[in-house]
């Protein structure tokens, strides 16, 4: 590996539902899925060992509940790995927040809340900054999607992505929800377009299934795009090293 040379940043996601790890397929969290397992906090641990350097959580019951149950199990995730974790998942007040930063999460993905309650999102965004808080950008055919992607807001996604650079947010989430779990490619281009016309960095998730495409998305680090959230490829052994980590794996977690 060349010392100078940036690398596009692997992210693991680990999605919860009622205290489990679960699938999710274009916004919908399929539970007692095998190779996904039960229990989140060895998920983490797992992905850490698989070296991670960093993690994406996203919590289904708070997202579409508002519900803080799974807040126990995020918090030991944090406290079991020593590698940032990021959080995404109906964050709907300046308390949800602090509460989350205080159990060692680096930084939240907000959705809902910067589209329904916009001036207690500029509470939140003045208090921690862009460093803390990034936006999440979920798309259906062009549109956002709230409430854990159940409710359409008839809001262009480039619309807002640009409201939200001009408030002075330097990250987005961008996730084209029709790929989401279906492993059926990467669409780019919504990543892409928020990339050149927001000039903030932007995570890349939805639709990788395979080492060529991780290739593929590396040529667009100079674009903005840095990283990218993998769920279902990571967890169906989809990548070739994948094979070798799991037999370490089965000494360590069995």
């Amino acid at each position: 590996m060349h010392p100078l040379k940036k690398y596009l940043l692997v992210i693991p996601s680990i999605d919860i539902k009622d205290g489990k790890t679960v699938r999710v397929v274009q916004g919908i969290p399929e539970l007692n899925c095998k190779e996904y397992g039960n229990d989140p906090v060895e998920m983490a641990m797992i992905w850490r060992a698989e070296n991670a350097k960093m993690l994406h959580v996203v919590d289904f019951d708070g997202a579409l509940e508002h519900s803080n149950k799974n807040f126990p199990i995020i918090e030991k995730i944090c406290s079991s790995v020593i590698i940032p974790v990021e959080f995404a998942g109906g964050v709907r007040t300046i308390e949800d927040a602090d509460i989350l930063f205080d159990m060692g999460i680096c930084r939240i993905a907000i959705n809902t809340m910067a589209l329904e309650n916009r001036a207690l999102f500029n509470k939140l965004f003045e208090k921690h900054g862009p460093n803390k808080v990034v936006i999440s950008l979920d798309i259906i055919d062009d549109e956002l999607v709230t409430r854990g992607r159940q409710n359409k807001t008839g809001i262009n996604y480039l619309s807002f992505a640009k409201e939200m650079a001009e408030l002075g947010i330097e990250r987005f989430v961008v996730t084209d929800i029709k790929r989401n779990g279906v492993l059926g490619g990467p669409n780019i281009s919504y990543s892409l377009n928020v990339a050149e016309l927001t000039k903030a960095k932007v995570t890349h998730s939805g639709g990788v299934r395979n080492k060529d495409e991780l290739i593929d998305l590396q040529n667009y680090l100079e674009k903005g795009i840095d990283s990218v959230i993998v769920g279902r490829a990571l967890y169906e052994n989809r990548f070739p090293c994948q094979k070798i980590w799991r037999i370490a794996e089965s000494g360590i977690f069995n």
